[in-house]
């Protein structure tokens, strides 16, 4: 069973959606034109896609289907907030299945890629084929607690770097300093938006990884994927995104019934286990697989190898 990334290919068809007359959907495809559709959901929200993700797939076997969310990667305006709710995205999916003529999928998603694709699947469970999820995130504010403010217990360091530009009196909790993000994130002046955007980022990316990455973090700190990345994080962080506390976890009945695999890093810091543990628990029929020396980010070698290794499972376990 192979459990490498595939060599690197070019997508065979790319085009954008016009959504809503603002809003402008970039998908992409690649892989086998006839193959088993399968959907990627990249993270943030608003980190956008890269050509990385398509290598978890057989090209010869997968119809990869790739695309980036509203203010995400190539879709336009770029860090677009208006219109940008978890219900918008939702609803974005099943446009984009539509146009492109399919009647199931395989989900894929990581980070808040798996809030999404949760999202998704409870909504529209007939349309989903299974589910690969990959660090397990439902965007509670138990989690927004954790990795704004908490998960300083273990990088207190890289914490100080992100509080420095924030006044005393937005330091206070959380929420303050979130709020404070917010309004510099939102600023008129792109300037001051970028700068606060690379520093929210930076903060991100040094956590991701079980042995901090340099690599991980450079990409993380180039400003389309900076300020994507941390204008969205914010607004749907302040917002709860836009859905009622807990309500994933509340309705993971509609989806249980569908295969499922959930991989996650036994030393998550950005998305702490304890949340994979919460789904597990109410979808037992599930696939859980830890991974016992990595933390959150797909650069990390034992998640690469367990995503490759699940979607050749994929191939021969749940026929389409």
């Amino acid at each position: 069973m192979r459990d490498t990334l595939f060599p690197e290919i070019e997508p065979y068809k790319t085009g954008y959606i016009n959504l809503d007359g603002l809003h402008q959907m970039y998908w992409e495809e690649s892989g086998n034109p006839k193959g088993v559709p399968v959907l990627v959901l990249h993270g943030g929200p608003g980190a956008g896609s890269s050509p990385s993700m398509r290598r978890f797939f057989d090209p010869s076997h997968y119809r990869i289907i790739i695309y980036d969310q509203r203010g995400a990667g190539k879709s336009l305006p770029l860090g677009e907030l208006k219109d940008n709710t978890t219900p918008h995205l939702v609803a974005d999916i099943e446009i984009l299945r539509v146009h492109l003529g399919i009647k199931q999928w395989y989900v894929f998603g990581g980070s808040w890629g798996t809030t999404l694709a949760i999202a998704y699947g409870e909504a529209h469970p007939e349309k989903c084929l299974g589910f690969i999820l990959r660090g397990i995130f439902l965007c509670r504010r138990s989690e927004l607690e954790w990795v704004l403010w908490d998960a300083k217990t273990f990088f207190p360091e890289e914490f100080r770097k992100f509080v420095a530009p924030l006044k005393q009196e937005e330091r206070k909790d959380w929420r303050t300093l979130l709020e404070a993000y917010y309004k510099r994130l939102t600023d008129p002046d792109p300037q001051l938006c970028l700068e606060a955007a690379k520093i929210w980022s930076a903060y991100e990316g040094s956590m991701a990884t079980l042995l901090q990455n340099p690599g991980v973090i450079d990409q993380f700190v180039q400003d389309k994927v900076a300020f994507g990345l941390a204008r969205i994080e914010a607004h749907y962080f302040l917002n709860d995104i836009f859905l009622p506390e807990n309500d994933l976890l509340n309705k993971i009945d509609r989806i249980r019934h569908i295969p499922g695999i959930i991989i996650h890093g036994r030393y998550d810091v950005v998305c702490p286990i304890i949340s994979a543990d919460d789904v597990v628990q109410k979808w037992p029929e599930v696939d859980y697989r830890i991974i016992p020396d990595a933390g959150h980010s797909t650069a990390e070698p034992g998640i690469q190898r367990e995503l490759v290794k699940a979607m050749e499972e994929f191939k021969v376990k749940y026929q389409a």
